[in-house]
């Protein structure tokens, strides 16, 4: 099964002054009438430096343009005929925030501009190399592609394992049961996933946090029944288990020696798929896959094993 984003995120600049990082803390300086209209749409940051050398080209819209001690030393060298002619030779239509650090007073020329434009300026007091970090990790994390799937994901093992499957199949009582054996819940029924780099991360919608609905008993909260320990606010997704109704799984591999695998994203992860019936243990079966599953990434496959013990025997090598 494919799971794909539908639009490509973005924020606007008021956006990510009201929730930058505290490290940050930026202030607006200028532009504040397109506070709401300008956006930020990509998590990589740009040095305005190329820009005002005359490498406009290299100024991609959508990004956060960064003003900092070595763009304002450059400007101090040239005279102010030429200051004046690097900042027009901007291309203002690509620039959608411009960020100044290290708390340095926005050089005439381009304040005057930015201020014509109405480009929202802003200041922080970090000097750049932190200001680049603290903006990339918040906008990767902000701006990641990001889905909400029906499922359940629950930390075992030090791993993130997703329970997929229709409504009604078990999948919380069967993440009751894992709980209470040590495993941590992550979240229930709905699981929030983003794209961040080349990892999946999911977490619970902030309303659920915590919570657990079982036929019968209702709304859980398992913090306060289980523990701070039983719960988490996040995990990276390493592995897939569906619980299928038998009647509709239509072909059962025995042997065990092909995975099917659940595409998010592009990124492929491993699922095994549990057959559901009357009478199996679905914790303990989901406890096994993943006992299984990071077998073999250790290298040990007890079906390759043992087809090729039983090829040996066969050809007379035992």
């Amino acid at each position: 099964m494919r799971h794909n984003p539908s639009a490509k995120p973005r924020i606007t600049i008021r956006e990510f002054v009201e929730n930058a990082p505290k490290k940050l803390g930026p202030e607006v300086v200028l532009g504040a009438a397109n506070l709401d209209v300008n956006y930020i749409d990509s998590d990589r940051i740009q040095k305005l430096g190329l820009g005002l050398a005359g490498y406009t080209h290299y100024i991609h819209k959508g990004r956060l343009q960064i003003i900092g001690q070595s763009e304002t030393s450059y400007l101090r060298q040239l005279d102010a005929a030429g200051r004046e002619a690097a900042v027009r030779h901007l291309d203002l239509a690509k620039i959608c925030c411009v960020l100044v650090t290290k708390g340095l007073t926005i050089p005439r020329e381009i304040g005057s501009v930015l201020r014509s434009a109405s480009i929202p300026t802003l200041r922080t007091q970090a000097v750049s190399s932190t200001a680049i970090a603290e903006v990339s990790n918040f906008l990767q994390n902000t701006l990641a592609p990001s889905i909400t799937l029906h499922g359940v994901l629950l930390g075992m093992y030090g791993i993130g394992v997703l329970l997929l499957g229709e409504s009604g199949i078990g999948k919380s009582e069967c993440a009751l049961d894992l709980v209470t054996r040590g495993y941590r819940l992550i979240s229930d029924d709905s699981v929030v996933v983003k794209k961040i780099g080349d990892v999946l991360e999911g977490s619970s919608p902030a309303l659920t946090r915590g919570h657990l609905e079982i036929r019968g008993l209702g709304i859980l909260n398992i913090q306060d029944l289980f523990g701070v320990s039983a719960v988490g606010m996040s995990k990276n997704i390493d592995l897939c288990i569906e619980l299928r109704r038998w009647e509709k799984v239509k072909e059962i591999d025995r042997l065990g020696l092909e995975m099917e695998v659940e595409e998010i994203f592009g990124i492929h992860l491993p699922k095994f798929v549990l057959p559901v019936s009357s009478g199996r243990n679905l914790s303990t079966l989901v406890e096994t896959a993943v006992r299984i599953h990071l077998l073999k990434i250790a290298g040990h496959d007890a079906a390759r094993n043992l087809i090729e013990r039983h090829s040996r025997a066969i050809g007379g090598g035992e």
